[in-house]
Order: structure tokens, then C-alpha cells, then sequence
């Protein structure tokens, strides 16, 4: 209503103005007999009673604009809200499934969908019948028994109250891969999730890869419940679980169930909060059998976990803390409230366990989602607001607010591209038009869809909080939209560095145009494939996150394009460095008949005191022997020069340069010629300098029967140093940092020194000097190389 007002007085100003000069047009020619100083007066005062009507009117608008955009704040939006979109908005859950290789999450996943009602059977990751997972729906991934990429779907499950009614609960959830060479669908799915259950093996606990998931839900501040899982596997001691996540992960955790039988008698498990036995029955485990008797062995250790879960929560709340020191046992919804309270607040995580495959306890794990992880409103979501220099903003899930939403998956599908997309706030319509950005282009959305793994649900509308998937969008990964009334732009995901390449051709040249769209396709998709295309040798490089990723992509282009395709051998991506001070006088001189060429930089390069892998240039020219326009210019040849280190062509990283003196010549001095006379400067000072090889050192995990462990140790002791060793009941895990190089075609011999039980991850921890000599045989190889090329 103000915001109307403010308009019509706007109106109301500019239509008095406009009668007043009507008027004033339309008197009689008689009346006009007056003298001209009275004219020049009239005029005068008509010419500010103008303009202080256009000062009125626009004090009117800005006003009103005001008004509008204060209508449009959250605090206003939060006013706004109805209580049908508030109860909407808690029974929303955007969750995860993030885990080690093997944990068994895509078989929770199955047990979730089947458990909701979403699918009527149930298969397993590599079941008899052929079908497989319905959250792997790659060919690979149902022959390989492995996830590739993250699969998304969505639920509703019943959820009963302590009075025996049933609240429904939506569920989106995403299902990730486990192998470190797909990071990348993990990185993203945590980006924009506000919660995640981190599965665990009974057996092995924290194993590398629930390290790695762990530090992505901390960089995206993501809330997780803990759920052990394989009960009814050999060795499970859920309980030694709890001690690795409190020790390994460094997070306060504590057990809100205890088993009841263990290994091949697991039947079901005690809420400790609740001192009730919940056990599953009927087919596939459909229905769930609680009882307020607790077996009689159990009650002792029941309370006693009961009391260390109210202990660790007396250090992590301030509620329960209070109550602890004046010795007031909580109430059950006291316990509960506290351990959402500090779940949400990223204190704590509550962990649970069962068995998804023998079909016993996910029921409860599902209850514990609605209990303890946030709904949308309940996790701070920011934004950056461009108008006031990238400011941030917070960002709320209401319906009433205008649009935004975060595009943060792309997937080619027979229809087109299908952008993933998280709606923050506001509501997302079919047909409406959004702006990216990004690029600020005007996109139409002519199709909206829920996904349930590879098949597809059309929707007219998503509200805020929720996630969906449209049609014929042309965007990037991480790409902001807007309904256009908000400058904002949201951060995108953190995308890691390749640490392999190979060469690769497809084997018929008439299959150039498919292997050209396959590889853009494979790039849209995945910010961690890369390609690029040697500059000397011509061949297409593709670069990723390990063996593995991209033996996938050769095996999709044969199967999804039809291309076969030659590869060489793996590459690596060395580095180069100096570790001493080495001082340069390069003189560029040459005449080629017109203009030549002449600059002389003088100086020093060094290492980089402050950083290890990042370079610095630095300019200390007093005088004015190089004049300033050419200082760039050197400072671009040292960048150039870094690009393509002297060794082997690779990036040279952990180098300073400091240019103190140098000279110029009247005509023949440049751009170009400072460029180049820094580069040659370089690298003539470079061997000087102590210039050396880096090759990348993996952080390799290996876990396999202890009955293996010397063979293991063998392996490892010719490929790198052994940094950590963990005996446990029945396995063996070693901890070593390895040299790439020596990892290719590891997975064979691993297979033939554990008789195929032992299981390997990588991810890469840091770069050091290659052993002197290997250097000796790369830079030899290199110079062969040039050679060869040189006589062609």
C-alpha cells in the first residue's frame, strides 16, 4: 500500500505540472498585454516551479523504488511467511550418501528408495539378476560394481511422532561415488546439500577415503549423522568406529544405538535416548518390530552409552552442559533437541548403525535424518551481492523472494543438456526466464524435472530449498541464476588439480567429428578432465584425477560414441625448480635488416621464500634504465617462461625473480624484445639456480588380509616410503607416499601379491625432488625428444 502511494503522489505531482502549462498555453491573446520585466518574472518562476515538480516526481519514484526493495528483503520475506510454506519448508531434507570404496552406501541408497515406496524392488550393486542398483544406471557402473557419477533422486517418508501420527518428510538425496578419481561429484553434491550421512564399515571404521569425504563436508560446512554399516560383517565393532571418528576425524561423536547380537547374530539395535529395541521383520525387512524390553545383557552397557552420549553432549551444548554440573539427568526431547542443536551447528554427530544389505536398521537411520539433520532454513546460504562489491548476503528459502539458484551439475541426455540446478530462494517455473550471471544472458527454462536416478518426473513449479534438473540451458558448472531483480552471484565449487595425462587419437580419422564433441561434452561435465593439445608433438592431451578416470572416459567414447581410440603412455605431471640463487646479465642483440631486436635485464632468480608452488616477480630498476612500459613486458616473459620450465617442458613452481638493472637502445628496444631477453635470461641462469625435477607423491592407502602383510610391504618398499601401519583383527592398511610414476598398472600386482582380496586409493599429497637418477633419464628423454623433432 505505501509502496502505491508513493506512486500515485509521483502522479499526482507530474499531472498538476502538466494542467499548470496546459493552463498556460490556453490563455487569450488579451490578457498577454503586460510589461516584459512582469513576463521575465513569470518565466522564471514557472521555470522553477518545473523543476521543483521534477524533483518532487523523481523523490516520488526513488522513493517508491525504495519501497519495492525493501518489500523484496528477507527480514520482509520472513514476515511474509504463511504457515503452510514454513511447515513445507521442515519437512524438507537435502542429504547426501558420502562414504569410503565399499562402505555400502549405493545399497543404503536402494534400501532408502525401497523403504519410501519410491521403487517396488530392490536390487543389489552386482545382484544375480542382472538389473543392478537403480542409483547406478551407467553400464559401467553395474559392471564394474562401482559408482561413477553421483545419481540424485528424491522420496517422502512417513515419519511417526512420539502420539503415533505420521509427518511426511521429503527427501532429495544424492548418491556419490567413493573412488578419489571422482572427487569431483562428491565436491559438488556437498555443495549445495545441507546435510549428509557418512556411512562407515563395522570392520575398518575411518578408512582414507572417509578422510578425504570428511574434509569436503568441513569445507562446505555440511552437517553429518554417522551411520556404521556390514553389522553382520566378520570383525564389526561399531564402537571402535565412534573412537576413530572422535580421534581420526577430529569431530565429537557418540552413539545414539548399541547392537543387539554381533556379526552373524546381528538382529537389530537399543535407542539409547529412548531405551527401546527396534529389530526388522517380514520380507526384505518391511516392517519394524519396537519394544520397550531391552534384552537383559544389554541394559548395563545401554546406560552406560547412554550416559557418555549426555557426557559428550554436555561439551559440545551449553543446555546440556548446565544440566551435567547441577547432576539433572535431561529428558529424552532434551537429548534429542540437543544433539540437532549441535549436528546443525557442525559440533557434533550422532552415529548409528545397521546392516543395508542383511536389511536391518536403515528404518531408524531414516527417522534420525528427520530428527537431527537441517532443513533448508536451518543452514546459513550465502550470496554475493556485485552492486556493493561482492558483499555477502544470506540467502532464504521462501517462496515470496526473487529467484536464485546455483546450476551445479551437467549431464548430456538423448533430449539435451540437463542442468542440475538448487533453488536457494524464490520459485522456478516453467517457461520463466532467468539470467546467468555469469555472462548476464537471458535463458528460457522450457522444461523442468525431478530426476529419480536416469528417469525423469516433469513438474510445472520448484519451490525454495528444493533441487531439480532442467532442459535446454546452455551454462557451465557452478553458474549462478537470477530472476534479474538481484545483482547476486554465488561461489562455486573447489575444483583439484589433474595429476595424470596420456595422449590419445581416435584409430579412424573419420571419427575426428565424434571424439570432437565427446571430449567437449566430457569437459562440460567434469571441471576435472581436461584437454589440451601439445603445441610440438600435435597430440591431443586428456589430463584427470587418476588411472581410473580416465580409463572410464576411454571406455565411454568406445561405447557411448563408438570411437576407438589409441592411448599412450600414462604422463605425468612433473614440475620443475631451483633451490639456490643464481645472479643473470642477459644481453639481447640481433639485427634482421630492419628493426632489430636489443634489451639487457640484469639480476638475480631464487626461490621462493614465501610459497612452494607459487612464483614471484619483482622489479628494483632504479634510474630508469628500463623505462616502466617495458617492466610488464619482463614480468610476462618470466610467466611464459615458468609456463614451459628448461628441464622437461613442464610449469616451473616455488621460483622468484628480482630485475635490478638493465639497458635500452633508442629504436630497436620492445615489448618483445624484454619479453624475450627475460626468458633467455632465465633459462641460461636456471641450471645455475640448481634446477631440478618434482614429481608428484600420492598418498596411497592399501587394505587387504593381514595373512598378505609382508607381501604388501615388499611391493610398497620399491615404490615409496611407508608412513603409517594398522593391524586390525583380520586387515592389514598401510599408509605410504609413492611416486607416481611408480603407480601405473599397480592394481595388477597388488592382485597377484593378495590373490585379488587386496584393495588400493590414491589422492595426491604434495610434490618432491625425483631421485636424481630418473631426472637423468626425463631431462634425456626430453632432449631426444626436441632432437627428433629439430631433424624432421
Amino acid at each position: 500500500m505505501r509502496v502505491l502511494r508513493a506512486v500515485n503522489s509521483c502522479r499526482a505531482v507530474l499531472a498538476t505540472r502538466n494542467v499548470a502549462l496546459v493552463g498556460r498555453r490556453a490563455l487569450p491573446c488579451a490578457a498577454i498585454s503586460i510589461n516584459s520585466a512582469r513576463l521575465g518574472g513569470l518565466r522564471e518562476f514557472s521555470r522553477t516551479s518545473n523543476y521543483r515538480a521534477a524533483d518532487a516526481a523523481a523523490s516520488a519514484l526513488q522513493q517508491a523504488k525504495d519501497l519495492a526493495q525493501a518489500s523484496m528483503t528477507p527480514e520482509a520475506a520472513a514476515a511474509k511467511v504463511t504457515p503452510a510454506e514454513a511447515a513445507r519448508l521442515a519437512h524438507v531434507r537435502n542429504i547426501g550418501i558420502a562414504a569410503h570404496i565399499d562402505s555400502g552406501k549405493t545399497t543404503c541408497s536402494e534400501r532408502i528408495l525401497f523403504y519410501t515406496g519410491r521403487t517396488k524392488h530392490m536390487h543389489e550393486v552386482r545382484g544375480r539378476d542382472g538389473v543392478g542398483a537403480k542409483m547406478d544406471s551407467m553400464e559401467l557402473e553395474r559392471e564394474r560394481g562401482i559408482t561413477i557419477q553421483s545419481a540424485a533422486t528424491f522420496a517422502d517418508w512417513k515419519y511417526k511422532t512420539k502420539d503415533g501420527k505420521e509427518e511426511t518428510y521429503h527427501l532429495n538425496l544424492i548418491d556419490t561415488p567413493g573412488h578419489i578419481d571422482f572427487t569431483i561429484e562428491v565436491e559438488r553434491a556437498m555443495r549445495v546439500l545441507d546435510g549428509a550421512v557418512m556411512v562407515l564399515c563395522a570392520a575398518s571404521g575411518v578408512q582414507s577415503q572417509t578422510i578425504t569425504v570428511d574434509r569436503q563436508m568441513k569445507r562446505y560446512n555440511v552437517p553429518r549423522i554417522s551411520f556404521v554399516n556390514k553389522m553382520d560383517r566378520m570383525g564389526a565393532n561399531p564402537f571402535r568406529a565412534v573412537e576413530m571418528i572422535n580421534s581420526k576425524l577430529k569431530i565429537p561423536a557418540a552413539a545414539i544405538q548399541i547392537p543387539i547380537g554381533a556379526e552373524k547374530e546381528f538382529e537389530g539395535v537399543v535407542d539409547i535416548i529412548e531405551m527401546r529395541a527396534i529389530r526388522n521383520d517380514g520380507q526384505r525387512g518391511v516392517n519394524v518390530k519396537v519394544s520397550n524390553q531391552i534384552p537383559e545383557e544389554l541394559k548395563e552397557l545401554a546406560e552406560q552409552k547412554r550416559q557418555e552420549l549426555i557426557e559428550k553432549l554436555a561439551d559440545v551444548d551449553d543446555e546440556i552442559a548446565e544440566m551435567f554440573l547441577e547432576e539433572i539427568t535431561p529428558t529424552t526431547e532434551q537429548i534429542k533437541a540437543a544433539i540437532r542443536r549441535a549436528t546443525i551447528n557442525l559440533k557434533f554427530t550422532p552415529v548409528l548403525m545397521g546392516s543395508a544389505l542383511a536389511d536391518k536398521s536403515i528404518q531408524p537411520m531414516l527417522d534420525a535424518v528427520c530428527d537431527y539433520l537441517p532443513n533448508p532454513g536451518d543452514v546459513p546460504n550465502m550470496a554475493l551481492d556485485r552492486s556493493k562489491g561482492e558483499q555477502p548476503v544470506s540467502l532464504l528459502p521462501y517462496n515470496s523472494l526473487p529467484f536464485v539458484g546455483l546450476a551445479f551439475k551437467l549431464e548430456e541426455n538423448p533430449y539435451g543438456q540437463l542442468t542440475y540446478i538448487r533453488v536457494y530462494q524464490g520459485t522456478l517455473k516453467k517457461g520463466q526466464y532467468l539470467f546467468n550471471t555469469r555472462n548476464d544472458k537471458k535463458v528460457r527454462i522450457p522444461r523442468i524435472v525431478r530426476m529419480h536416478s536416469n528417469e525423469m518426473e516433469d513438474v510445472a513449479e520448484i519451490g525454495a530449498g528444493e533441487i531439480c534438473a532442467v532442459f535446454g540451458v546452455e551454462c557451465a558448472s557452478g553458474d549462478t541464476f537470477t530472476d534479474g531483480r538481484l545483482p547476486y552471484g554465488m561461489s562455486s565449487m573447489y575444483v583439484p588439480d589433474a595429476v595424470m595425462s596420456l595422449s590419445i587419437k581416435p584409430k579412424r580419422s573419420s571419427d575426428a567429428d565424434a571424439f570432437s564433441k565427446a571430449m567437449n561434452r566430457f569437459m562440460r561435465e567434469d571441471p576435472t578432465f581436461r584437454l589440451h593439445v601439445d603445441e610440438e608433438s600435435e597430440e591431443t592431451i586428456i589430463s584427470g584425477m587418476g588411472e581410473l578416470h580416465l580409463d572410464i572416459y576411454v571406455e565411454r567414447l568406445r561405447r557411448e560414441y563408438r570411437v576407438d581410440c589409441e592411448t599412450g603412455k600414462p604422463r605425468v605431471a612433473y614440475r620443475e625448480t631451483i633451490s639456490r640463487k643464481a645472479e643473470f646479465d642477459f644481453l639481447l642483440k640481433r639485427q634482421s635488416g630492419g628493426p632489430g631486436d636489443y634489451a639487457r635485464v640484469v639480476g638475480w632468480i631464487e626461490p621462493n621464500p614465501e610459497h612452494a608452488e607459487k612464483n614471484y616477480f619483482e622489479t628494483r630498476v632504479v634510474g630508469g634504465t628500463i623505462p616502466e612500459k617495458y617492466l610488464a613486458a619482463c614480468g610476462k616473459g618470466f610467466e611464459e617462461a615458468c609456463n614451459k620450465g628448461p628441464l622437461l617442458g613442464h610449469r616451473v613452481i616455488g621460483a622468484s625473480m628480482i630485475v635490478t638493472d638493465g639497458a635500452t637502445h633508442v629504436t630497436d628496444s620492445s615489448d618483445y624484445a624484454f619479453n624475450l631477453a627475460t626468458q633467455m635470461a632465465f633459462r641460461k641462469a636456471f641450471p645455475d639456480a640448481g634446477g631440478a625435477v618434482l614429481e608428484p607423491l600420492m598418498k596411497t592407502t592399501i587394505t587387504a588380509p593381514a595373512e598378505f602383510q609382508g607381501n604388501i610391504l615388499m611391493l610398497m618398499n620399491k615404490r615409496g616410503t611407508i608412513v603409517d601401519t594398522e593391524v586390525g583383527a583380520d586387515e592389514f592398511t598401510l599408509v605410504a607416499d609413492c611416486s607416481l610414476n611408480a603407480m601405473f598398472g599397480f592394481s595388477t600386482h597388488l592382485r597377484a601379491a593378495t590373490q585379488g582380496k587386496g584393495e588400493f586409493s590414491m589422492e595426491f599429497s604434495h610434490y618432491a625432488a625425483a631421485p636424481p637418477h630418473l631426472q637423468k633419464e626425463l631431462v634425456a628423454a626430453y632432449e631426444k625428444e626436441l632432437e627428433a623433432k629439430r631433424t624432421k
